[in-house]
């Protein structure tokens, strides 16, 4: 305080406030206050200027107290208002958390900050966030429900202070807690309780390294900081909760565009099958519309032809199947296999376009069941004519090829006759009628599919189908026994004749041949070959006996035809080399003797006749046949014959 200051001060009509007003005017420290005091004294000023004077600086004092307060008043809804902004435009937890105990540490003018949240779990709390702190051990501490002044703050949901942390013993201190507090140095603690309604879920704190009395308003100031920081929480958590759910929406709304995009496909693909049912579509057409709603390609074949374990699977699961990179979906009515339906190379075939398919293959079924059904006057029909052809041997050429061709059948093409019969044991006289209702049934389609004729005769079911060509009539028995038993699912037997042509012009042609496949069909069942399939070729000299016409020149082309070849083209004699072997007992020495030549000689004309015929042909079956056929030639190439 300036000489100048105190004179002014002695002036009359000037007041004691002046020097203090200065000083509160510039901000001085509370220990200013005095020296206009103590220089008035110095001064020897009247007693009662010198009361003055104290009165006025009680006054500054007191006005400077309050400016004081209203500053930190001003600074702390400053910092709160900035809370509470962050917490308006919360983003980061972590961030508005970190902000809360960043301001209560430099308001409060503490060393430490830190904040702890409540594990539902575990039962206890941990730290979440800190400010100030250097101890690694302090900053891990979990705090058990009662321990310490943060788990007394935590159970009795109320603020708890201390000057000196380790000398209060209202605390419940254990070696842990005690350890991470003394290696962080904190003495002065004030710590006060995080709330969301009634349920605490966190303490704040805010700690000194010195003993330190916290006052009323620190505390309260703090508690308003715990209020905000539970508020962010709360709000964080309302926000993950709303985040959560919204995720859920949307999930649930995809599921629903899903389901409304399956709902659409389905509908799209009932519109387009309900159509082809009407306008009379086929199933190619069926499989072309699917090949569409699939984008792939779509084909149905019949069941001999699709995999056998697949279809079987598909068949008895009533399910598309996977096979490979393919989907097979079988095609069935009352127990029968029709065929299938295959999607080619489409592995990754999701469940609403398996159900297209399943859907397609029933649609197939039933549309095949109806064109059964409106065939099945037609099957009678192919029935009745080769009931003639059987039956009738003076029938007007004529008429049956017209008869045929209204069939799409050809007589003039050549057939094969082929006798056919279930070799399953049935239960009953109704199963067994019901079997061969199936088989005759299964004959039929084939028939209509393949051009030809089909019919139930003597227990079992015989066909006339057209020989393809490159096929045998063997080809063809087999094929078909394949495809009847698949069909019925029982093992089918079949007998085939040689191959027959112009039917119409000698119909009695079908019955010697259908003769001669019944012949086959017993003589597979005796040989125990039951499901399988045969013409006469395939039994050797047995066919002689078997076949209708005794086709004796086929049967020697067929078993030694190479060799005869041979001696015709180089003028050799290998067929009388080998009539002379088996008449020696397939001595060559004997046989040298009996054409009276050199031993070497047998031997070579006997290693070319095997590389004609084969290495086997000594062996006890082929030289049966073969002596067989060299009879049969000497005596069909005797004079006169």
């Amino acid at each position: 305080m300036s000489r100048d200051h105190v004179q002014s001060a002695q002036r009359p009509g000037t007041g004691a406030e002046a020097p203090f007003l200065e000083l509160l005017a510039r901000g001085a420290s509370a220990d200013a206050y005095e020296q206009p005091v103590l220089l008035a004294r110095a001064e020897g000023l009247p007693p009662e200027r010198i009361r003055a004077l104290e009165q006025a600086k009680r006054l500054a004092l007191h006005v400077r107290a309050e400016m004081e307060g209203r500053r930190r008043r001003e600074a702390e809804l400053s910092a709160l208002f900035e809370t509470a902004h962050d917490l308006a435009g919360l983003r980061d937890l972590d961030a508005v958390l970190q902000a809360i105990v960043q301001r209560a540490r430099s308001l409060l003018s503490t060393d430490v900050a830190y904040l702890t949240l409540h594990d539902e779990a575990a039962g206890d709390t941990y730290m979440r966030v800190t400010e100030g702190s250097v101890a690694a051990r302090f900053q891990q501490l979990r705090l058990g429900m009662g321990e310490g002044l943060g788990g007394l703050v935590a159970q009795t949901a109320r603020p708890y202070v201390t000057p000196d942390y380790f000398e209060d013993d209202r605390f419940q201190h254990t070696r842990t807690i005690d350890t991470g507090v003394r290696d962080e140095g904190l003495v002065a603690i004030l710590g006060v309780p995080l709330m969301i309604g009634a349920q605490v879920i966190g303490v704040l704190f805010a700690a000194d390294r010195r003993a330190r009395v916290f006052e009323r308003e620190e505390i309260a100031l703090l508690g308003s900081f715990a209020a905000l920081a539970a508020a962010a929480i709360d709000t964080a958590n309302l926000l993950t909760e709303t985040r959560s759910a919204l995720a859920r929406l949307a999930r649930a709304n995809e599921i629903i565009r899903d389901r409304s995009a399956v709902i659409e496909r389905a509908s799209d693909v009932h519109d387009r099958l309900a159509e082809l049912v009407l306008r009379g579509g086929g199933v190619h057409d069926v499989a072309a519309a699917v090949s569409q709603v699939l984008d792939g390609t779509v084909e149905f074949t019949e069941a001999d032809v699709a995999p056998a374990a697949p279809l079987e699977a598909s068949r008895a699961e009533g399910h598309a199947v996977r096979h490979e990179d393919d989907w097979i979906a079988a095609v069935t009515a009352g127990g029968e296999l029709l065929g299938a339906l295959v999607l080619r190379g489409h592995p990754g075939l999701d469940p609403v376009d398996q159900r297209t398919l399943e859907r397609a293959a029933m649609v197939t079924s039933l549309l095949l069941l109806a064109r059964r059904s409106a065939v099945e006057a037609e099957q009678r029909v192919r029935g009745e004519l080769l009931d003639d052809l059987l039956d009738a041997r003076d029938r007007d050429p004529r008429v049956l090829r017209e008869r045929a061709a209204r069939l799409h059948a050809d007589l003039d093409a050549t057939h094969v006759v082929l006798a056919a019969r279930l070799d399953g044991a049935a239960a009953d006289a109704d199963q067994e009628a019901a079997a061969r209702r199936r088989l005759w049934s299964a004959a039929s389609h084939l028939a209509a599919t393949r051009h030809g004729l089909a019919a139930a005769r003597d227990g079992g079911t015989v066909l006339l189908l057209p020989l393809e060509a490159g096929c045998t009539a063997t080809d063809l028995a087999r094929r078909t026994a394949r495809h009847l038993g698949t069909a019925v699912h029982e093992p089918v037997t079949v007998g085939a004749s040689g191959p027959v042509e112009d039917l119409a012009g000698h119909p009695d042609a079908v019955a010697a041949a259908y003769a001669e496949g019944q012949r086959c069909l017993d003589a597979l069942r005796l040989l125990g070959r039951a499901g399988d399939g045969a013409a006469a070729e395939d039994f050797g000299f047995l066919g002689l006996l078997l076949a209708g016409d005794r086709d004796i020149a086929a049967y020697v082309e067929r078993t030694i035809g190479e060799v005869v070849a041979y001696d015709e083209r180089r003028g050799t004699d290998l067929v009388r080399t080998l009539d002379a072997y088996f008449a020696c007992g397939m001595s060559p020495a004997r046989t040298k003797d009996e054409l009276h030549v050199h031993v070497n000689t047998v031997a070579q004309r006997l290693e070319r006749v095997g590389r004609l015929l084969g290495d086997d042909w000594q062996s006890p079956a082929r030289a049966l046949e073969i002596q067989l056929a060299l009879r049969l030639h000497r005596l069909s190439s005797r004079p006169g014959r």
